[in-house]
């Protein structure tokens, strides 16, 4: 594990300390949700800033370890910088809502609630598009160093990151994740998924850490670049479904 962190500092510095930074924030909201009752639908408050925290913390490795395979400094900098100052917005805002045991998202009840959630959804739209740009460089480059089927691993986990990032969109119209039942209520633990309704939020996860999944899983175990294309094939028609599922207002998991 050392080693692992040793080389992730190297390949990009300031993507390593970034994700230190938003693991002490996980740490901070563990603790928070031990020490406070503030709630916000029903759960703690801080609940759904650690998720989001956790979440930083493994896009920001994930892109600090691929984006050190392109020869290209300058918009690798350039994303650098776009990710902490977007995903810094968001997962500061979101704390503050939580410790104001306040929404952040879906909140329109004033004028200045409206243009911090409308803000929100630009940051995270800036920054889904200059992924989708590391993505395009992954795609009409090559990685002689590297397998096939890792660098198909690392552009479909991209693609498919993007594509379900933007599902994000739909929550944000809807001004809510549930379909079927007003947000909040019974949900799975710590996830806090419906378990009474459909929930948006499930097929977003699954699909954006595909980003993480489909690399390691070209790079430790499969290495035949058309068994990955199947796996990953798979994996986006699950997760497709899991999305249609919601839609139709059905929980993953009925309780």
């Amino acid at each position: 594990m050392k080693n692992f962190f040793l080389e992730l500092q190297n390949r990009n510095e300031l993507l390593f300390w970034f994700g230190w930074i938003n693991v002490i924030g996980a740490l901070a909201c563990l603790l928070l949700i031990q020490t406070t009752t503030t709630e916000v639908l029903g759960i703690n408050a801080f609940v759904k800033p650690l998720k989001f925290f956790l979440s930083t913390v493994a896009v920001t490795w994930s892109m600090a370890w691929y984006m050190s395979y392109l020869n290209q400094p300058i918009p690798v900098k350039i994303y650098s910088w776009v990710l902490i100052l977007m995903l810094s917005f968001e997962v500061f805002y979101i704390t503050l809502r939580a410790a104001q045991g306040q929404l952040s998202h879906f909140n329109i009840s004033s004028a200045f609630n409206g243009t911090m959630f409308s803000l929100m959804g630009l940051a995270i739209s800036i920054f889904t598009l200059w992924t989708a740009y590391i993505g395009y460089l992954f795609f009409v480059n090559d990685f002689p160093d590297l397998t096939l089927s890792y660098v198909w691993g690392i552009r479909l986990g991209i693609l498919f990151f993007v594509v379900f990032a933007f599902e994000g969109g739909m929550m944000g119209a809807k001004l809510s994740h549930t379909i079927g039942a007003p947000d909040g209520g019974v949900g799975l633990p710590l996830t806090n998924w419906s378990v009474r309704a459909g929930d948006l939020r499930i097929a977003h996860f699954i699909g954006m850490h595909a980003l993480q999944l489909l690399p390691l899983l070209s790079y430790f175990f499969v290495r035949n670049v058309k068994v990955v294309m199947v796996i990953s094939f798979v994996y986006f028609v699950i997760t497709s479904l899991v999305f249609i599922q919601a839609l139709l207002g059905k929980p993953l998991i009925k309780l």
